[in-house]
């Protein structure tokens, strides 16, 4: 019998990259249209400068600055009309001393100007304008390398695509990008007392959370759910579906049943089906102690044994694989918020515990309040912003203490 010890997270952490060091994302090359939300697999470099020509900011007349130096309420410049620039057209005009042009938001300057004068400071009279404001070089002027300039990276590997990075890709004449395939999971939920959301429980049953919360977290992180399924405390239906789940899966995930009752099959299933096997039995966690780690080398497929309470399992399954599928991308890891902790939190001993907060705005930044629940109630979740984490050798931390509070993946705050 393989002698197994408890992990912490960052040991956990190291086996799960050892082993994922095959383990990369195949990459796919798809359409603007459809990579909104995908995992850019490799940095897009433009190839020509934006906006490409000398571009008016605002409505106005293109002038010389130098003409309008002094230009006042009282004592207007007037300049001598040479044209009208026509929207999306190249300029065909090229002003001399004294004359000006007039220039739609987003036209193309014309030869000589270098500024545009606001049409709110200026006024047509006939083939003249009078000028009431001095214009400075450059002003109302975006340059034709100002936007983007051959070279520049448009957007960088391991970015979440978001619309403005899809809307700098189409300026730059990029129309398909190289993007990650999601990796794949399949998820099981085990348990004898649990039911379907749409049926009303018995004494003793509960309504299955895990199978839907967990494939809800996966797919907001980038992860193709596979299959998701609930079952039996029934070791050869678990072991049949994990087997099954080896050849499509990158990763398998059994919540439920990785404690040490006489219900708990998920290691002896997890171990017996995959070659090392389980290498991890327990985190110094809280909440998430009763997890299981362990790699089918022949299918290059992570194992994995959650717990069954709502919120370890899917403490876990953020802490570990969420992290971990970020790292085998160039994800950046999502910014931690600094706030003061509002009330003392007590920490568990041996263990990093992760204390959920709800964050609230004050006048000097973030608060943030403790959230209390068992493991077991989802609305502990529910009603938590993110959460901090207190080292092993901490006793807790106090009131006051300033913290940083990680968010969930794939959330966000609103202060």
């Amino acid at each position: 019998m393989k002698l197994l010890r408890v992990d912490d997270l960052e040991k956990a952490r190291q086996k799960l990259l050892d082993c994922a060091l095959s383990w990369e994302a195949p990459v796919e090359e798809i359409g603007l249209e459809n990579a909104c939300g995908r995992i850019l697999a490799q940095t897009i470099l433009a190839r020509e400068e934006l906006p490409g020509f000398y571009r008016s900011t605002v409505d106005g007349y293109a002038v010389k600055a130098a003409d309008t130096s002094g230009a006042g309420e009282s004592i207007p410049a007037f300049l001598k009309m040479a044209g009208d620039i026509q929207m999306g057209q190249p300029s065909e005009v090229s002003l001399s001393a004294g004359q000006c042009a007039y220039v739609p938001t987003g036209g193309m300057l014309p030869e000589g100007a270098d500024a545009v004068v606001m049409v709110e400071y200026s006024e047509r009279l006939g083939q003249e304008v009078a000028v009431y404001a001095p214009a400075a070089p450059g002003q109302g002027v975006v340059r034709p390398d100002e936007d983007i300039r051959p070279g520049d990276a448009v957007a960088c590997r391991g970015t979440c695509l978001r619309p403005q990075e899809i809307g700098a890709l189409a300026a730059a004449g990029i129309c398909s990008v190289p993007v990650y395939k999601p990796f794949r999971v399949t998820l099981i939920s085990t348990g004898d007392e649990l039911v379907a959301p749409a049926d009303s429980p018995k004494p003793g049953q509960v309504r299955d959370v895990n199978r839907y919360a967990l494939a809800a977290l996966a797919r907001r992180n980038g992860f193709a759910v596979v299959r998701a399924v609930t079952l039996p405390d029934v070791e050869p239906l678990l072991e049949q579906t994990v087997r099954q789940s080896l050849l499509d899966s990158d990763l398998i995930a059994v919540s439920g049943g990785s404690s040490q009752g006489e219900q708990d099959k998920t290691h002896a299933v997890l171990d017996r089906v995959g070659a090392p096997g389980v290498f991890t039995h327990g985190l110094a966690l809280k909440p998430g102690k009763p997890t299981i780690l362990g790699l089918d080398s022949a299918s290059n497929t992570l194992l994995a044994g959650l717990p069954g309470h709502p919120v370890s399992a899917m403490m876990v399954f953020d802490l570990l694989f969420c992290w971990l599928t970020r790292r085998k991308t160039g994800q950046p890891e999502p910014p931690c918020f600094p706030a003061m902790l509002t009330a003392n939190v007590p920490a568990s001993p041996g263990k990093t515990t992760c204390q959920m907060v709800k964050l609230r705005q004050a006048d000097e930044g973030y608060l943030a309040e403790p959230v209390y629940g068992k493991s077991g109630l989802i609305t502990t979740l529910t009603r938590a912003d993110g959460y901090l984490m207190i080292e092993r050798n901490r006793e807790g931390l106090a009131g006051g203490t300033q913290v940083l509070v990680h968010p969930f993946s794939g959330g966000d705050f609103y202060g």
